[in-house]
């Protein structure tokens, strides 16, 4: 048998040989043991979940908002990944890029430090922050195999900067469909007043190969509610 002495699986070993002790009677041992009886542990090993959120933070009456609800679910999330092997990132978009605010962790003190102060205001790079995300998941992924990564885009889908010179909103889409052929898992939180929604939150869902939701409130409790039964979904 591969592996350590302490691999052994006693309770499965002793089932094992149980049935074939008449035969090998011993004076020397209670119960004889040999090498085919050997069993092994089979060490079920829990997937980590890697949430990453990617937050417009261009200007809009909503920025605060979103800005404030994205921190609160990521604190949540973090103490539910105490003792645990998942954790959570976030990346913003605003002005002419994307920046990797929180690097995908489990601490809940080095995320209260990167999530302090984060400035809102400016156009809205879309595909930057999708393309960023891309970069990081996929990353992560060729680091850990078993990790199960989630892309949790919180915007209204109407990107307004280009990295090339193709529109801004074709741009975006054609990013997002990078991210579905990667065999990326993401979510987007349309963040667009119902009244006014135009379907590009919608859109850039379909592009991205998942689900769109609009929730009642764009409040902590309510994305971080929305983030774990996707979690759950797919576990």
């Amino acid at each position: 048998m591969k592996g350590k002495a302490s691999d052994v699986a006693f309770d499965a070993t002793l089932r094992q040989a149980a049935p074939y002790q008449l035969r090998r009677a011993r004076k020397d041992v209670v119960l004889a043991i040999e090498k085919q009886d050997l069993r092994q542990k089979v060490r079920v090993r829990r997937a980590a979940n890697l949430i990453l959120f990617v937050v417009d933070a261009s200007w809009s009456m909503a920025a605060a908002e979103r800005m404030i609800a994205t921190k609160g679910a990521i604190m949540s999330l973090l103490v539910d990944a105490y003792q645990k092997r998942d954790r959570v990132g976030l990346v913003v978009f605003q002005k002419e890029d994307a920046r990797l605010v929180l690097s995908p962790t489990n601490s809940v003190d080095l995320a209260e430090k990167a999530l302090k102060d984060i400035p809102v205001g400016g156009k809205t790079p879309l595909s930057a922050g999708l393309l960023l995300a891309h970069q990081v998941l996929v990353r992560e992924r060729v680091r850990d195999r078993e990790v199960m990564p989630l892309m949790i885009v919180v915007t209204d889908g109407a990107g307004n900067v280009s990295m090339t010179d193709m529109p801004p909103q074709e741009e975006a889409l054609r990013v997002a469909t990078m991210v579905k052929k990667a065999d990326l898992r993401a979510v987007v939180i349309n963040t667009e007043h119902e009244a006014f929604d135009r379907g590009l939150a919608q859109e850039l869902a379909d592009n991205l190969g998942g689900p769109c939701y609009t929730l009642k409130q764009l409040r902590a409790e309510e994305l971080y509610a929305k983030v774990r039964e996707e979690m759950r979904g797919k576990a």
